[in-house]
């Protein structure tokens, strides 16, 4: 198994070379890594210890910040590595961290010279990712690495009849901090002991957005006219199924967020409007108040715009899997997706206390909007059952900043 480990990271790291001249995320991930060892060298300040911490990508880097900006305030030096461009090329001037780079391709050679280099006092990994030969190396040095916000599924490698030389990486780790008891069981299975269950730091960073200050004069104007469902990374499924109950009803206006805002895809969302609409970037002039739809054509500003909703709505569901329900639960109102949410144990969670909604089609959409806007009690119910879930799941960064300061 070690043999076909190395064989397909080989291959995985030849094609995006040979996909380089061809592809913009491939071409990133390249030249990102071009002479890392030189550029990486002249970075580190010699005899300094680093504190480590790895994301795959935007994502997990958000899982990540709270930890890092703690210690950053303690004064430790943060070294922040990306495995993917799309994390990178947004997080390449973090200010919290003094030295953000691309992970080496993972080799044994790699995984020497760069911990050599770095020399961290110790590794925290966000979630997943992990690399065979970087996560030995550390062990080989008896650097403590940590995993945080992990969770696990009995379809992994690990778990599998033949992944039992991955399984070795999972012992390595000096303590796993996971999101719920599945996790926590199968690592035992595993052999692991050392783990935790405390949530997802996930919950710590929104919480902390939500209590930053923030107003759009336009938004809230618009908020203040009618009642809003703040409507986050949508997809064409989520703007068809929004729109149509929209355009059929008085009762409700919306702020689109879309995933992607390149041209093409604002304007098919503008073909579905059948009532008043305006981008964001161009409200100059316009009525909030006589508008039935805000489209958001900019990026970073989402998770604070959810606090302008009467209820909200994330996308994701009807492709590949939903987006961050906690930036909208955090704010304390009703949050509806998608039927595609299986690997998100917060979406579970908040079906469980009846503050998150799943849909798979325009009439179940509809109806559940229509209960929500109608019966005050079910309403207020579900936005009280949002606030005490977010009160009962914050402070998860704490615990694993004490629990490591403990094992360090």
């Amino acid at each position: 198994m070690k043999f076909f480990y190395f064989l397909c990271i080989r291959a995985y790291f030849l094609a995006v070379r040979i996909a380089a001249p061809f592809n913009r995320k491939a071409k990133l991930m390249v030249a990102g890594r071009k002479d890392w060892e030189k550029n990486l060298r002249a970075k580190v300040e010699p005899g300094q210890k680093y504190v480590w911490f790895h994301a795959a990508s935007l994502g997990e880097f958000e899982q990540g910040r709270p930890l890092i900006e703690r210690y950053k305030r303690e004064g430790k030096k943060i070294v922040l590595t990306f495995f993917s461009p799309s994390g990178y090329e947004v997080r390449k001037n973090y200010d919290k961290a003094d030295i953000v780079c691309y992970l080496p391709f993972d080799s044994k050679r790699n995984a020497h010279k760069f911990i050599e280099i770095i020399n961290p006092e110790f590794a925290v990994f966000v979630k997943y990712e992990f690399w065979y030969c970087m996560i030995r190396e550390l062990a080989r040095r008896k650097i403590n690495v940590y995993l945080i916000s992990g969770i696990f599924r009995s379809g992994q490698i690990f778990f599998r009849p033949w992944g039992k030389f991955y399984r070795k990486v999972l012992t390595d780790f000096a303590w796993m901090f996971v999101q719920d008891d599945n996790s926590k069981n199968l690592l035992e299975s595993a052999g692991v002991k050392n783990i935790s269950v405390c949530g997802d730091t996930r919950i710590d960073r929104v919480y902390q957005i939500s209590h930053e200050e923030y107003e759009n004069e336009f938004l809230r104007e618009f908020s203040q006219s009618g009642n809003v469902i703040v409507c986050g990374s949508t997809w064409p499924p989520d703007e068809k199924i929004i729109s149509q109950y929209i355009n059929a009803h008085d009762n409700l206006k919306a702020v689109i967020v879309p995933h992607e805002i390149h041209e093409e895809h604002l304007c098919s969302i503008e073909k579905m409007l059948a009532k008043s609409c305006v981008r964001l970037s161009k409200c100059d002039g316009a009525k909030a108040s006589e508008l039935s739809y805000i489209i958001v054509d900019s990026m970073g500003m989402l998770s604070k715009m959810y606090r302008y909703g009467r209820l909200s709505y994330v996308g994701g569901g009807f492709g590949v899997g939903i987006h961050n329900t906690l930036e909208a639960v955090v704010y304390g109102i009703p949050v509806i997706f998608g039927p595609n949410y299986r690997k998100f144990k917060e979406a579970f969670d908040l079906i469980g206390c009846g503050t998150g909604f799943s849909v798979s089609s325009y009439d179940e959409f509809s109806d559940i909007v229509e209960k929500l806007l109608t019966d005050e009690a079910k309403y207020s119910g579900s936005c009280a059952q949002a606030r005490a879930y977010v009160e009962k799941s914050v402070g998860v960064s704490d615990f694993i900043y004490n629990k490591i300061n403990e094992l360090q």
